[in-house]
């Protein structure tokens, strides 16, 4: 198991602000073996918790490497799991990896669905109004797929919406998805939420997303998630 990180790009500057940390597998005899295929089974069998604990810290101690370095990344975005939100107590778990690790809590943005909010929302309200008094990012992931309730949207102390890839495939040729990607920026901007676009690949959608005034970007088009040192490289050529 490695991490690999993607850089997330100011859409205004087109500098790194921050990257998303991904966990990959390679696998002795199979060679790489995606994440849409390991992870269920360890949500299945329990093991996502560990798992979790384990990109957790390895994402915050290595975040931490980059900022003593003076890379100028701001943040480092992780993703929590449905199960390991519901099951484990996030807020406990988060205090005690950042205390170990020593990375300022600012500098980490937590990615959770829409769907894992919304199974348990009174339980979510209250994890993430815990994460968001140590002053811990929160982001909302794959937004737009799941279920969404306008009035828990409001009440949770959410800083981004991640729109889901798959709205960005048919931009800018389709209208439907043009009017659908627009349609939860202007909602984003109206309550005060910052975005990211995931699945960036071509020119035209990045110059939609710019005239659009959408805050970060993320996709092929500026860098696939890269090992460690090569993210480093990536940011010296930039």
């Amino acid at each position: 198991l490695s991490l690999h990180y993607q850089p997330l790009l100011n859409v205004r500057t087109g500098r790194a602000h921050g990257v998303e940390a991904l966990l990959r597998w390679q696998h002795p005899d199979h060679g790489a073996i995606g994440p849409d295929k390991f992870i269920p089974l360890a949500e299945q069998s329990g093991l996502i918790v560990s798992l979790g604990r384990w990109v957790l810290e390895r994402a915050c101690e290595q975040a931490l490497q980059w900022h003593q370095a003076g890379l100028g990344l701001e943040f480092i975005a992780v993703n929590l799991s449905p199960r390991q939100f519901v099951q484990q107590d996030v807020v406990a778990l988060v205090a005690e990896v950042l205390e170990q690790t020593g990375l300022p809590a600012a500098m980490l943005e937590l990615e959770i669905t829409e769907t894992a909010l919304m199974t348990h929302a009174a339980q979510s309200e209250q994890t993430l109004q815990g994460l968001k008094r140590m002053g811990v990012g929160l982001a909302i992931d794959d937004f737009g797929t799941g279920y969404s309730s306008l009035a828990y949207l409001r009440r949770f102390p959410i800083n981004r919406l991640k729109i889901d890839k798959s709205f960005l495939a048919g931009v800018p040729a389709r209208t439907e998805d043009n009017q659908l990607v627009t349609t939860i920026l202007d909602m984003a901007a109206n309550l005060g939420l910052g975005t990211v676009a995931e699945g960036v690949e071509t020119e035209a959608q990045w110059r939609f997303l710019q005239n659009r005034s959408c805050q970060f970007c993320q996709g092929y088009l500026f860098s696939r998630p890269l090992p460690a040192a090569d993210l480093v490289s990536w940011l010296a050529a930039r």
